[in-house]
Order: C-alpha cells, then sequence, then structure tokens
C-alpha cells in the first residue's frame, strides 16, 4: 500500500519542486537569503514599523528657508593714530591742515541673518553689526535695504535688526528642544562674503555651555561647515524649520578657525530674545540674587562634600528673591528644579531662561544638611 502512495504523490512533488526553482531563478528577489539589499542600494529606510522613501534630496528644505537668509554688509569708521606733531598749533601753522593726510577710513565686514517677522525684523549675531557705523542687508533676491538696530543682547551674543521691504518671507521656526545628536542640519549663510551658502552635517551635541563665548551658553554643536561671514545665519532642519542661529566656530583652544566644530544659539532661545528687545527694549531674564563661585575638590572637601557638583553662595542681595527665600552665604546649592548645576554655569542658564515671577525649587546643604527652599524669581536689575 506505501509504495502505491509512494508513487501516487511522487511525480507532483518532482515536477513541484522544479516550478519552484524556476519561479526563484527568474524571481531571484523571493529568496528569502537574497531579498535584504546592500545599504547603499536600498531604496527604502525603516522608520518605526512603516517603509519610507530614503532622502536623496534637501532642495525643498532649502527653498523653504533660504529666502528668509539674507547677508548681512556693514561699515565702520576707523580712526588711525596720527603722529603726535600733527597737532601741535606750530606745526600746523606752518604746514596747511589740508595738506595733513586723512586718518580717517572705513573697515567693511561681512555676515549673515534671518528674517524672523514679515513686519522685517530679523536676528543677527551682535558681534556681526558691533559698532558698525552703517549696515546693508542684501536678501536672497538681489534686493538690499538699510536696516537699523533695534536693541542688542551682549549676554547672547544676539542683535535685532529691522528692515523696510515689502514681500518680506519669515522662517518657519523648528524645535530645538527636541532635536537629537545625530539629526542631520543644514547651514545657510554668507561665507567669506562669496554669496548664500548650503553646507550639510548632523547635531554633534546638545547643550553646550562652559565654553566662554558669551554670558549666557546653551548651544547645539554641529559638523556643518561654518565659516566667517556665516554668524547670524541659520541652521534648520530638513524640513526648512529653524533650529537655530549660528554663531560661532571653534579650533582645540577655543579660537575662531576652521576645524568643524559649529555652535548655534538655540531659535527658542533667540526669537524669544527678539521678541523681548522689540516690546520691553531688552532681554527680560529671571533674577535669583545671588552672587556664587563653582565648588572646587578643596571647598568640596571643607564642605564634607563627596562631589564637586555646587557652587558657594558668596552674596545674597537684601530683599531679592534668594534672601526672601532663606538662602544664605556659605550655602551649597546643588540642584535647582531637579537639575544638577555642575560647575554652575547651567545654573545660571536655568535662571536666565526663566520669566520673573516663575517659581524655582532649589536644593542646598547647610551644615552638612541637604535642604530644599522655593524662590520665586524677580527681574533682573539693569546694570551700566
Amino acid at each position: 500500500m506505501w509504495k502505491t502512495i509512494f508513487d501516487y504523490v511522487r511525480w507532483p512533488a518532482v515536477f513541484g519542486l522544479l516550478i519552484a526553482l524556476t519561479v526563484l531563478q527568474l524571481f531571484p528577489e523571493l529568496n528569502p537569503r537574497t531579498r535584504q539589499l546592500q545599504p547603499a542600494q536600498a531604496p527604502f529606510l525603516l522608520a518605526g514599523n512603516h517603509y519610507e522613501h530614503a532622502t536623496s534630496s534637501y532642495a525643498d528644505a532649502v527653498s523653504r528657508a533660504a529666502p528668509s537668509v539674507v547677508n548681512i554688509f556693514t561699515r565702520k569708521k576707523i580712526h588711525r593714530t596720527t603722529h603726535r606733531m600733527f597737532n601741535d598749533p606750530l606745526f600746523r601753522y606752518f604746514y596747511n591742515s589740508a595738506d595733513i593726510p586723512r586718518q580717517e577710513r572705513m573697515q567693511s565686514a561681512l555676515g549673515s541673518g534671518v528674517i524672523i517677522s514679515e513686519q522685517g525684523y530679523l536676528l543677527t549675531n551682535n558681534h556681526v553689526i558691533n559698532g558698525a557705523d552703517e549696515i546693508v542687508v542684501q536678501l536672497q533676491d538681489g534686493r538690499e535695504s538699510k536696516a537699523r538696530v533695534i536693541g542688542v543682547d551682549i549676554e547672547n551674543d544676539l542683535a535685532v535688526l529691522k528692515i523696510e521691504l515689502d514681500g518680506l518671507k519669515a522662517i518657519p521656526i523648528g524645535s530645538p528642544q527636541t532635536a537629537r545628536v545625530g539629526d542631520i542640519v543644514l547651514a545657510i549663510g554668507n561665507p567669506f562674503g562669496m554669496g548664500q551658502t548650503v553646507t550639510q552635517g548632523i547635531i554633534s551635541a546638545t547643550g553646550r555651555y562652559g565654553l566662554g563665548i558669551s554670558a549666557f551658553e546653551n548651544f547645539l554643536q554641529t559638523d556643518a561647515a561654518i565659516n566667517p561671514g556665516n554668524s547670524g545665519g541659520a541652521l534648520i532642519d530638513i524640513h526648512g524649520n529653524l533650529l537655530g542661529i549660528n554663531t560661532a566656530i571653534l579650533d582645540r583652544i577655543g579660537n575662531s578657525d576652521l576645524d568643524g566644530v559649529g555652535l548655534a544659539v538655540p531659535a527658542d532661545t533667540a526669537v524669544r530674545t527678539l521678541k523681548d528687545i522689540v516690546e520691553f527694549g531688552r532681554v527680560v531674564r529671571g533674577w535669583l540674587g545671588v552672587e556664587a563661585q563653582s565648588l572646587t575638590p578643596q571647598l568640596a572637601h571643607s564642605f564634607q562634600l563627596n562631589s564637586t557638583n555646587g557652587v558657594v553662595v558668596t552674596r545674597i542681595y537684601n530683599n531679592g528673591p534668594a534672601h526672601m527665600a532663606g538662602l544664605q552665604p556659605g550655602d551649597v546649592i546643588v540642584k535647582i528644579n531637579d537639575e544638577l548645576v555642575g560647575n554652575g554655569a547651567r545654573g545660571r542658564q536655568q535662571i536666565a531662561e526663566s520669566r520673573p515671577g516663575e517659581t524655582v525649587a532649589i536644593e542646598f546643604y547647610r551644615n552638612g544638611k541637604l535642604e530644599k527652599v522655593e524662590a520665586v524669581l524677580d527681574k533682573k536689575p539693569v546694570t551700566g
């Protein structure tokens, strides 16, 4: 009986196997061992549980953002030091003053800027326009306009300018808070005065501070090429949204150079700066009312602490927020709103990014005991 069954199924099985082999030869992509393509050949990228087409061009992102990025040209009068004899009355009597060579010349500089509002408000770096006697803004479409300075924020190295032109396009604002290390970004600016240029890279780090570039630092770091003239330009995501204002490039010792470390002020900080300056004439920051110094290993040992995270309060302003909350000189602040203060730079940034009237939770050591208080921030006093 078994022989009869075998004879009955043998030829259909052989015939089916031959058909299967033929199909795999004609359609190799059906073979599970060869279905996975090499990365360079893959027409799709896996995103979550879905397949999406790989991005082969960022032209749409550039088209969306580039009309809002401008070139900035500045001119500054430079007075050369003259020989003291030129100021001697006797010398000027014998030599007609008209024959004295003019000791004044114009110095030009280049930079970039980003249009934030269709009303003509734009952002750039303070160091781009600092001391300029004349500022000219050139749009992507070739139009030009003289710009006036609305205000500056030295502590963030930002400046707000205003131009009077019609048909301006404001750049769409992105979300730097959700930006992740590895995200692709594009830098748009005017390097070396060559005209608008786009470079591509990734976000190398977020929350960079303590670099000594400005008083308040919370930079996005990128390896997208940023060169002299890019300052004040746009760092955008792959959708054309503004993530930051390109501000600095660093070398190994912290000076401007071309080592592929670019830094940008996050867009939310920059836009808030613009709105404050337009509305109040200055940036409105929270103020705790303390002066403090970083916790060195020696100080940590003297306070019987096992970490150098923290700052030692050295001064309390009378009737300031810290004073009203009960802080005292000698307290060691270690956390603000549950975040470690580190060497103090991040803590200062937290306070500066808060608004007057907001409440912050402060953890500190006093006489070796960890304590907590809440302080209601006030306006930072105007200085200078």
